[in-house]
């Protein structure tokens, strides 16, 4: 006898809109978020009490898998800094290049969402300070004379390449952001 495991209404509301606001943006209807994951609405309000819950909720799990990316991405340079910090622009040049590139996720929900408090905000925030802190320490091992600011110069390089991802990706963005990036970088 032959089972199929079908996964549950959490996970498939989690798994549709995380494809859909990501390929269409955070203002998808509900609707086809419901359709995609095949449940009922009440499904949505009993694991997520409505849509912002849902946004927030696939920005928790995303910012967690996309944290992972950028460890592994300086993990796999190895263990100098220079190096570790500036793979990351090779990294982005790939994911840019991706046909279903869509740009930043978190930068895309934020321009979105007008609502300050709207719960996602807060989500984007804190991911933004836990990827500055990873290269605030990469740094600080190199040595920098100001490792927070260079942080921050490398952290507006980086949402630029995504941002200039989906407006000129011709540019070439990730190229220019790392060769502005070595400078930065430089102690």
């Amino acid at each position: 006898m032959e089972t199929h495991t079908q996964s549950r209404p959490r996970e498939r509301l989690l798994a549709a809109a995380k494809d859909l606001t990501y390929s269409q943006g955070v203002g998808v209807g509900v609707d086809a978020i419901l359709k995609k994951a095949n449940v009922a609405r009440r499904s949505l309000y009993e694991h997520f009490g409505g849509k912002d819950g849902l946004i927030a909720e696939v920005l928790r799990m995303t910012t967690d898998e996309d944290e992972a990316l950028y460890r592994a991405t300086m993990q796999a340079a190895g263990d100098d800094p220079r190096a570790r910090l500036l793979a990351i622009f090779d990294w982005l040049g790939e994911v840019v290049k991706d046909p279903d590139f869509r740009g930043c996720r978190y930068l895309s929900v934020d321009l979105a969402l007008t609502d300050p408090d709207h719960p996602a905000h807060a989500i984007t925030r804190q991911y933004s300070e836990n990827v500055k802190a990873l290269l605030e320490a990469e740094l600080a091992k190199l040595g920098h004379h100001d490792p927070a600011e260079a942080a921050n110069e490398l952290m507006l390089l980086i949402d630029g390449t995504l941002a200039a991802g989906v407006t000129k990706p011709s540019s070439d963005p990730a190229r220019l952001a790392r060769r502005l990036a070595e400078q930065v970088i430089t102690p």
